[in-house]
């Protein structure tokens, strides 16, 4: 059984995620990234690609070629925040996950065929839920392997779906322009080009004479590229050492209850990232950073690993309120919640009736509510629930 390969990415994700909070941006060309000085377009809404801007072009040039564009300064912890709900759909679907950015991944469907039908069947459920979740789109490329899902997912953007079957993987690659080729780079596609190599079915055929003083060694490689062939593997994203979510405070805080509150709403984003990646942390950290930059870390083991957020957040509350008694007194200026120890988590429910045990004398902790939160927040947002241990 051949593979089934999928390639999704978000339609101008940081751009989208901006329009969405903000209807009165809908429609219009946005810009994320900081303007002036040597800014760069962090992200472009299809409004003013129009103009030719283009992520990760000067500041200054996107403003020449559009003028009336509305500048947004990046907000990177909203978008891991929808990030994390939208991976959380593509772990629904396949353990196989394997993340590039916030905004695109590869996942290999292989297996969940006999579930869940065919691999564009699969694609076209992950679209309908990422819009359902987010509110945004994305476009998706279905293959054989890594590279032509890839490409494919950039053929019809956006909100596109673009499937290669494997019979027809050089009716489709041949005709493309040499830049569309993952990893080829400006500078070197334009000496590809310079070469009279214009299209990919052109730097399927070149000869040695021809790809050598282009691309020396990597000669073959290219040529198997422009061919569509590639063998590498879906690396699922379990081989992530841990995760955080950590805030630079705009003014230094001493006043412990303020601590206190910031702490827990992020320990409660950090815990949202781990259940939506399926994993459970064995260890949990806290980061303190002084007003003078000295920079500490406290952690404790706990057993049995768990991704429940109570558990979880209390621990680092306490790793918190020990430092600050050691140092009352301390200004702040930067606070963060560190999981470790990571391990698989069997995808619990929303309706689930399992329950986690719960500290000896207490009763027992019921997944339900992290599940419920999760959901909600996916379909409208984190400021739509808030716990109140998070409320200053």
């Amino acid at each position: 059984m051949s593979r089934s390969v999928l390639h999704v990415d978000m339609d101008a994700f940081y751009a989208s995620v901006e329009q969405r909070d903000n209807p009165g941006l809908l429609g219009k060309p946005v810009i994320v990234g900081w303007p002036g000085g040597r800014g760069v377009v962090a992200a472009a809404s299809y409004e003013v690609r129009r103009f030719g801007v283009r992520s990760a072009m000067p500041m200054h040039t996107a403003l020449r070629l559009c003028p009336a564009a509305i500048c947004i300064p990046p907000r990177m912890q909203r978008y891991r925040e929808i990030s994390a709900a939208v991976f959380g759909v593509f772990h629904e679907i396949t353990p196989l996950v394997q993340g590039l950015s916030l905004d695109e991944a590869y996942l290999d469907v292989t297996e969940s065929r006999a579930l869940l039908g065919e691999p564009a069947a699969i694609a076209r459920r992950i679209k309908d839920s990422i819009e359902a979740r987010t509110g945004l789109t994305a476009s998706v490329g279905v293959a054989t392997n890594k590279l032509v899902a890839k490409i494919a997912s950039d053929l019809d953007k956006p909100d596109g779906l673009t499937v290669v079957p494997e019979e027809r993987i050089r009716a489709v690659l041949d005709p493309l322009s040499v830049r569309r080729l993952p990893g080829l780079g400006r500078k070197l596609g334009e000496k590809v080009e310079a070469a009279g190599l214009r299209t990919l079915g052109e730097l399927r055929t070149a000869t040695d004479a021809v790809l050598w003083p282009l691309f020396g060694r990597d000669a073959p490689r290219m040529r198997e590229r422009a061919a569509g062939i590639d063998d590498r593997p879906v690396r699922p994203d379990l081989e992530e050492k841990s995760l955080s979510a950590e805030d630079t405070f705009a003014q230094d805080v001493a006043d412990p209850h303020r601590l206190d509150a910031q702490l827990c709403r992020l320990a409660d984003l950090a815990c949202e990232r781990l259940r939506a990646r399926g994993l459970m942390a064995g260890r949990v950290g806290v980061k303190i950073r002084r007003h003078d930059f000295a920079t500490f870390t406290r952690q404790r083991a706990i057993a049995p690993p768990t991704h429940e957020e109570r558990t979880l957040r209390n621990v680092a509350r306490e790793l918190l309120a020990r430092w600050l008694a050691e140092h009352a007194g301390a200004k702040l200026r930067l606070l963060g919640v560190v999981l470790t120890d990571l391990s698989p988590a069997s995808q619990l429910g929303l309706f689930d009736g399992s329950r986690e045990p719960g500290p000896a004398g207490k009763s027992a902790r019921d997944p339900r509510l992290d599940a419920a939160l999760d959901e909600v927040r996916a379909r409208f947002g984190r400021a739509a629930l808030r716990r109140g241990n998070t409320i200053e």
